[in-house]
C-alpha cells in the first residue's frame, strides 16, 4: 500500500512537471492566473477548502441516490395518497402517467434567501393524553376485531382531539330494503355514538345504497320509494337514540352520478389489480359458495372497495361478515402504493333467534327483533328462541342435503361453541350502554360474565332471563314506537312504507330494459355498423390496423359505421400497464394509421370512445353491466380459456363489451370476441330488442414468423405502425419465414396481397431474362400458383413484399408526422415502452 501511494506520488509529480513545461498561450496563461485569485476567496467564503467541499458533494451525491433507490417506491406511495386525499381525481391510479403531485420532473425552484432544498424539520409527536386514550378504548370497545390497534392509534394521534385536523371518517353502509332490525337499528346506534363522542373529531358516513337497492329491484325499482324507505330508517335510528349531530348521509344514487369519472375508474383500478381466486374469497359477504357465482357477484366485492376510498374512509366500521372485503381494501393499498391503510373495526354479528342461524335475516321475521316490533311480537320472539345452557356439538349444522352456507366461517371472530341468541342480545345490546344493567329473577347484575355463570350454573332460570330480556328490549324500542305515533315526519313516512309492502312491488317482466341509449343521446347513427378497436399495447402492430379496416368493411354499403375505442375496458384489462396517457397515444397513432391506410373508409365512420359513451348515461349503462352478470354464471363469462388465476378485469370487460353493444343498438357488429356472450344476451334476455348481425372477419395474417412458444416472439415477427421504413422494412422482410413451395404460410404472399393488390392494382416483379423475365400478378391465388410451382424464386418474392411494405411504412409514416397529435403519442408510446421495460428489469 505504502509502495503504491508513493508510486502515485512520483507519477502526479511527473505528469504536474510536464504540464509546466508546456507552452502556454498568453490567454490561457491569464485565465489560470484569474482562477488562482478566486480560490482563496471561494475558500474563506465557506470556511472549508474547496478540495474538501467537492469530496463531500460527491459523498452526499451517492447518499442521495442510494437513498432516492431505496425509498423511491415510497416516495411515489406518499405522493399518490396525497392526491388521493386532496382530490380523488381519479386517484391518480389508472392514470400513473401523470407525475403524481409533486411536479413531476419539473426543476424545483430555489427559496429565496437560501435554505436550497433543505428540508422542512419533522414535526414532533403529539402527547399521547387520558382522552385521546378514552377514544381508543371507546372505539376498540365497538370492534370485535381492529386491524390494526396501532394504527387506529396513529390516526387518532393525527386527526383526532386536538389535533387541528378537519378530523377522521368512519364509514358503514346500509341498502334500504325495508325493513331493520335491532342490530341495525340499536346496536347501530350505539356503535356510532361511541365513536363519534363529543370532540373526538370524527365524523361518521353512512353509505345509503339507494342505487344497489335501484339495482336490485328493491321496492319495484322505484328509486323516489326506495328513497322515502331510506329517510325511514334515519328515522328510526335518530329515535334509537343515535347522535347525528357528527353523522353524515350520503345518497349513493346522487355520488355515483355526479361523480361518475372518479368512482367508475377507481373501480376498475381496483378490479385490475386482483385476480378471480382473490375476488371469489370475497363473495362469502353474500353467502355464496364459489361454483354457484353469478358474473355479477365479483362485481359487489369491487364496488364495495371502491366505496372505501370514494368516500375517504379512515375507518372500516362494518360487520364482521365484511371482513374479507375490507382486507381486500388493505391489500389494494399495497398494489395501489397508497401509503395510509384504512382501519378495519369490524363489530360483532349478533345471532338469529333460531338455532343454527349464525346472523340475522331479513327474510325471516322470527330470526330477529325488528325495530318496528310491538312489545307482544318483542315478547312472542324472545320467549320462542333458541336459549341452550350447554354446548351443543353441531348445533346447527347443515343437514344431509342443505346447502351450506359460504358465509358461516367468517361470520365469528370469538369461539363460542354455546351460541346462545338471548345471551348475545344482553352482551351487546342490554349492557353496551355505559353504566347499563341488567335485572333477572329480582335480581340486577352490573357485568355479563355474572349473568352468563348464574345462567349456566341454574341460579337463574331460562324464563327469568327472557322475561328479563324481554322487559330492556321494550326498553330501548318503547321511544322509537313513541317517535313514530308523534312525529309527523316520521309517521307519515312510516305509513307510506307500510303502504308499499302491501302493494305489489314485484317488477314487471315487460319494464323498460335498463342501459345506455347512444343513437337517443346522439353519440352514434341508429341502425350502424359497429367495430370494437382492439385494446392498446405499447407497440401498436399493422395486424391490428388490418383487422380494423377489414371489420369496417364488412358493413353494408350505405350504412354508417362507428369505430368504437374501448379506453375503460383497456384500463381494467391492465392494458399498457392502465396508463391513461399510453392508452390515449395508442388510439392517436391507430386512429392515423388507419386514415393513412385508408381515408375513405375512416372518413366516414363515427369515431367514440367508450368513457364518452358511459358517462353520457353512468347509471343506465352500469346498470345493465350488473344485469348482463346476473344473467351469466361466472363460469360462462370466463369460458375454456380462462383460470382462476387470471385478473378479475377480464370478466368485467366481457360484461362490459355486452352492455356497450345494447348501449350502440346496431345492425350489426363485427368483433373477433364476445360474439358468443353477445348473441346469447340478445337470444335470451333482449327479446324488446332487436339482435344485431355477428358478422366476423380478420384481415389475413401477416406475421413474418410462426411461433408456437409467444416467449420465444421477437421483434422481428410482425411489423408496427411505429416502425422505421429504412431500418426495420427492408431488415424483417430479409428474416422472414419464406420456405420454397411453401404457400400454407409464407409472409411475403401475404404481406404483398394484403397490400399490393387494393384497389385492382398489380404487383410486378422485376427479374432478368434468363430467370423468366419481368412478371405481373393481380391476385394472391396466381402468386401462390407460381410460388408453389417454383417458377416465382422466393428471393424475387420478398424483393416484391418489401417494395410493398416499404411502401406502406413511408404511407404510415408520413400520416402520422403530418397529425400533430398522432407525432406526440408516437414519442409517447415510445417513452411508454422504454419505461417499462425498465421496470420489468427490476
Amino acid at each position: 500500500c505504502t509502495y503504491g501511494e508513493s508510486a502515485f506520488k512520483d507519477r502526479k509529480t511527473t505528469l504536474t512537471a510536464a504540464h509546466s513545461n508546456r507552452p502556454t498561450s498568453p490567454k490561457r496563461a491569464e485565465e489560470r492566473k484569474r482562477q488562482q485569485r478566486q480560490r482563496p476567496q471561494q475558500q474563506a467564503k465557506c470556511g472549508i477548502p474547496l478540495s474538501r467541499r467537492r469530496a463531500v458533494a460527491e459523498a452526499n451525491n451517492k447518499e442521495s441516490f442510494a437513498t432516492m433507490s431505496e425509498n423511491g417506491d415510497k416516495k411515489s406511495a406518499e405522493i399518490q395518497t396525497n392526491e388521493a386525499a386532496a382530490k380523488m381525481d381519479d386517484l391518480k391510479l389508472a392514470d400513473k402517467g401523470g407525475g403524481g403531485g409533486g411536479g413531476g420532473g419539473g426543476k424545483k425552484k430555489k427559496k429565496k434567501g437560501g435554505g436550497g432544498g433543505q428540508q422542512k424539520p419533522k414535526e414532533p409527536e403529539r402527547e399521547w393524553t387520558p382522552d385521546l386514550q378514552e377514544d381508543l378504548d371507546r372505539m376498540l370497545a365497538v370492534g370485535e376485531e381492529c386491524i390494526s390497534e396501532g394504527e387506529l392509534k396513529g390516526l387518532i394521534t393525527a386527526k383526532g382531539r386536538g389535533s387541528g385536523h378537519a378530523g377522521f371518517n368512519l364509514y358503514d353502509g346500509f341498502e334500504p330494503s325495508g325493513r331493520m332490525h335491532i342490530a341495525q337499528g340499536v346496536f347501530k346506534a350505539m356503535n356510532v355514538n361511541k365513536c363519534t363522542f363529543k370532540g373526538t373529531n370524527s365524523t361518521f358516513v353512512f353509505w345509503v345504497a339507494d342505487w344497489f337497492a335501484l339495482m336490485n329491484d328493491k321496492m319495484g325499482g322505484d328509486l323516489a320509494k326506495i328513497k322515502i324507505v331510506g329517510h325511514y330508517l334515519i328515522e328510526v335510528w335518530k329515535a334509537a337514540g343515535m347522535d347525528l349531530t357528527n353523522v353524515v348521509f350520503k345518497w349513493a344514487s346522487e355520488e355515483i352520478t355526479d361523480r361518475a369519472d372518479v368512482y367508475w375508474p377507481t373501480m376498475l383500478d381496483v378490479a385490475r389489480r386482483f385476480n378471480i381466486t382473490r375476488i371469489k374469497k370475497c363473495c362469502q359477504i353474500m353467502g355464496r359458495l364459489e361454483g354457484s357465482l353469478t358474473s355479477a357477484q365479483v362485481l359487489y366485492p369491487l364496488m364495495q372497495c371502491t366505496d372505501v376510498f370514494f368516500l375517504r374512509a379512515d375507518i372500516c366500521q362494518l360487520g364482521v361478515d365484511q371482513r374479507k372485503v375490507n382486507m381486500l381494501a388493505r391489500e389494494y393499498c399495497d398494489a395501489a402504493k397508497i401509503k395510509r391503510k384504512p382501519v378495519i373495526l369490524s363489530h360483532h354479528m349478533l345471532y338469529g333467534l333460531k338455532a343454527g342461524q349464525e346472523k340475522m335475516s331479513k327474510s325471516d321475521p322470527d330470526s330477529a327483533v325488528f325495530m318496528e316490533d310491538t312489545a307482544a311480537d318483542v315478547e312472542r320472539k324472545i320467549m320462542a328462541a333458541y336459549c341452550p345452557s350447554k354446548e351443543e356439538e353441531d348445533a346447527g349444522a347443515a343437514t344431509a342435503g342443505e346447502a351450506a352456507d359460504a358465509g358461516k366461517e367468517s361470520m365469528h371472530l370469538t369461539v363460542d361453541n354455546l351460541k346462545n341468541p338471548c345471551l348475545d342480545y344482553i352482551k351487546h345490546i342490554t349492557l353496551s350502554p355505559p353504566g347499563a344493567t341488567f335485572t333477572a329473577g329480582g335480581k340486577t347484575y352490573t357485568d355479563f360474565d355474572s349473568i352468563k355463570s348464574a345462567f349456566l350454573a341454574g341460579d337463574m332460570s331460562e324464563e327469568e332471563l327472557k322475561k328479563g330480556l324481554i322487559d330492556e328490549l321494550n326498553k330501548l324500542l318503547e321511544p322509537v314506537r313513541t317517535h313514530f305515533t308523534e312525529d309527523e315526519r316520521a309517521k307519515n313516512l312510516l305509513e307510506q312504507v307500510r303502504q308499499f309492502k302491501k302493494e305489489s312491488l314485484t317488477p314487471s317482466a315487460e319494464k323498460e330494459i335498463r342501459r345506455l341509449n347512444l343513437p337517443k343521446l346522439g353519440k352514434v347513427p341508429a341502425g350502424c355498423h359497429a367495430v370494437f378497436a382492439p385494446l392498446p399495447s405499447a407497440r401498436p402492430t399493422l395486424q391490428e390496423a388490418l383487422d380494423a379496416l377489414t371489420r369496417l368493411r364488412l358493413g353494408p354499403a350505405g350504412r354508417p359505421t362507428v369505430l368504437y375505442l374501448p379506453d375503460w375496458a383497456a384500463r381494467v384489462c391492465n392494458a399498457c400497464d392502465a396508463d391513461v396517457k399510453a392508452i390515449d397515444a395508442y388510439y392517436a397513432v391507430f386512429l392515423a394509421a388507419l386514415r393513412s391506410l385508408d381515408p375513405t373508409v375512416i372518413e366516414g365512420t363515427t369515431v367514440l370512445r367508450q368513457s364518452e359513451a358511459i358517462l353520457a348515461d353512468p347509471s343506465n349503462y352500469w346498470i345493465s353491466v350488473i344485469n348482463v352478470g346476473r344473467h351469466f354464471r361466472l363460469d360462462d363469462v370466463m369460458g375454456p380459456g380462462m383460470k382462476d388465476s387470471d385478473g378479475v378485469g377480464i370478466v368485467i370487460a366481457r360484461l362490459m363489451k355486452v352492455a356497450d353493444v345494447m348501449g350502440m343498438e346496431p345492425a350489426s357488429i363485427a368483433a373477433s370476441t364476445e360474439v358468443d356472450l353477445i348473441g346469447r344476451y340478445f337470444d335470451e334476455k333482449l327479446g324488446g330488442m332487436t339482435k344485431p348481425e355477428l358478422p366476423r372477419g380478420d384481415g389475413p395474417s401477416i406475421a413474418l414468423q410462426s411461433r408456437e412458444d409467444e416467449a420465444h416472439r421477437t421483434d422481428n415477427d410482425e411489423y408496427f405502425l411505429l416502425d422505421d421504413p429504412r431500418r426495420e422494412g427492408k431488415a424483417k422482410m430479409k428474416k422472414a419465414f419464406c420456405e420454397p413451395g411453401n404457400v400454407e404460410f409464407c409472409p411475403p404472399v401475404a404481406m404483398a396481397a394484403a397490400f399490393g393488390l387494393e384497389g385492382g392494382s398489380e404487383i410486378e416483379i422485376k427479374r432478368s431474362e434468363e430467370n423468366g423475365g419481368d412478371v405481373s400478378y393481380k391476385s394472391r391465388e396466381d402468386i401462390e400458383r407460381d410460388f408453389a410451382s417454383g417458377a416465382l424464386h422466393p428471393g424475387d418474392l420478398k424483393a416484391a413484399a418489401t417494395a410493398v411494405v416499404l411502401g406502406v411504412l413511408e404511407k404510415l409514416a408520413e400520416g402520422i408526422k403530418k397529425d400533430a397529435d398522432a407525432a406526440k403519442a408516437g414519442k409517447t408510446l415510445k417513452a411508454f415502452e422504454k419505461k417499462m421495460s425498465k421496470k420489468k428489469k427490476k
